[in-house]
């Protein structure tokens, strides 16, 4: 072994020799790093026991982890639609004891039909689904009272926007059949995507979480609420506990909570943006000096990104001052972003940053969008080339589909209107219902094709 590694391993033993030995033993102060502090920063010393502990700030937090019970209609012969059976069981945590609020997994309670909770004192409580958001898989639950005191514990929340990796964690549930655990370890990685949710912004941690532990709590040192854990990553065959875990921040359980509670379910916007993430391979052919961001991969004509002024390929870096780490990163926070709101964003086009001010706006179920320089129109495409309206694209599966209109089809006629741009050509579609001629070159040749307009369209 080098010399130099071994010093360092000899001071390591003997740093850690004077942290088991209990903080009434004298330091030399070149071994006092600022985590061996006396103070605030001291590593927490239960002196009468002679042992470091997290237990005083945890334990005022544990009577707010629950257990959830999910029932359901049994399957086979003997089925009583009556009797509902236990089929889904996982964790949960109080967030409002006043109300009997506690925050769990949608994929805890889907399809359930009673709840029960099982508090940390034994008592057992029924309780009803208040609200459920797949895209976040977070679900709001009210225990009903049945006479006796509920006397209820809460859980403290702060902001996991102030969390830094190599924080501690603590993951605390009713893993495997198991009563409450509590399991320990860091924030391994912050804003992690790609996991198949739609809103998708996870704490990465290692403290085990298994089977049972959805919808329990993440907590920091002090016991405060900084996640849900909502799912694992595991090599195994088992589904077992690897050490990569993740969970819902508290930045957006809370405003989704507050959704469900408020509306009953999650009211979103939209702004008309594709994302996809920056890859190392993409960020190589566009010739950029990074590999975080998010592509836009398509603006929706008539759109507030188009009106925002994005483009395809626009890498976004920055949205409301939070940086982009992946396409998940923006996609998080345009999914707790309420409509009416404006996000702040910093994007890369052709090697220079600009800024956009992105309008989140309410969805609005119309076939027909004109944009700038394109319009679509019952899955089509449609843009303006050389004084003649071209189908740029068409959609599988939609009435423009279905009416066989395909790329390249130059329109000529709606409805035995002539039409000079492809604004013209929406706006006529726009009025008509039933069967709507269009006749279009094609090759050279005159085709007529007839376009199914439904009548509530």
């Amino acid at each position: 072994m080098p010399l130099r590694s071994q010093a360092v391993s000899s001071a390591a033993v003997a740093l850690a020799l004077l942290v088991c030995s209990g903080p009434a033993l004298a330091q030399p102060a070149l071994l006092q790093p600022a985590l061996m502090q006396v103070g605030p920063s001291a590593l927490p010393y239960d002196a009468r026991r002679g042992v470091f502990t997290f237990a005083p700030g945890l334990e005022a937090s544990l009577p707010a982890v629950v257990q959830v019970t999910t029932l359901g209609q049994s399957s086979g012969p003997s089925s009583d639609a009556d009797d509902p059976k236990p089929y889904a069981s996982g964790s949960g945590v109080i967030v409002d004891a006043a109300q009997g609020i506690l925050i769990t997994n949608n994929h805890v309670v889907e399809n359930g039909r009673k709840f029960t909770v099982d508090l940390t004192d034994g008592r057992l409580f029924d309780a009803v689904l208040v609200g459920a958001d797949k895209a976040t898989d977070i679900a709001v639950l009210r225990i009903v009272p049945d006479g006796r005191p509920l006397n209820l514990k809460q859980v403290q929340t702060v902001d996991s926007d102030t969390l830094r990796t190599g924080d501690l964690a603590f993951a605390v549930g009713y893993p495997l059949g198991l009563d409450q655990t509590l399991t320990m370890g860091v924030v391994s990685g912050l804003n992690r995507s790609g996991l198949g949710d739609a809103v998708e912004d996870y704490i990465q941690t290692d403290a085990a979480v298994n089977s049972g532990n959805s919808g329990g709590p993440l907590l920091d040192s002090r016991g405060r609420l900084i996640g849900i854990n909502t799912s694992i990553l595991s090599g195994g065959m088992g589904g077992g506990n690897d050490g990569i875990a993740f969970a819902v921040p508290t930045r957006i359980m809370l405003y989704v909570a507050d959704q469900l509670r408020t509306h009953g379910e999650v009211k979103r916007g939209e702004t008309g943006a594709i994302f996809a993430s920056l890859t190392a391979e993409r960020a190589r052919q566009m010739r950029l000096g990074i590999v975080r961001g998010a592509i836009v991969a398509d603006v929706a004509p008539g759109s507030p990104a188009e009106r925002a002024g994005l483009r395809d390929e626009d890498v976004v870096t920055r949205i409301q001052g939070r940086p982009v780490v992946n396409a998940g990163s923006v996609n998080a926070t345009v999914g707790i972003a309420a409509p009416g709101s404006t996000l702040s964003v910093v994007y890369l086009r052709g090697g220079h940053e600009a800024t956009a001010a992105l309008s989140v706006e309410t969805p609005v179920d119309s076939p027909i969008h004109i944009g700038v320089d394109r319009v679509l129109a019952y899955g089509a495409t449609l843009r303006d080339l050389d004084g003649e309206v071209q189908v740029a694209a068409v959609e599988g599966g939609t009435p423009a589909a279905q009416g066989e209109l395909v790329a390249g089809d130059l329109i000529t006629a709606v409805d035995g209107l002539p039409v000079a741009d492809a604004r013209a050509a929406a706006e006529a579609l726009r009025g008509a219902t039933g069967a709507v001629a269009i006749e279009a070159t094609r090759n050279g040749e005159t085709v007529t094709m007839s376009l199914d307009i439904p009548p509530t369209a």
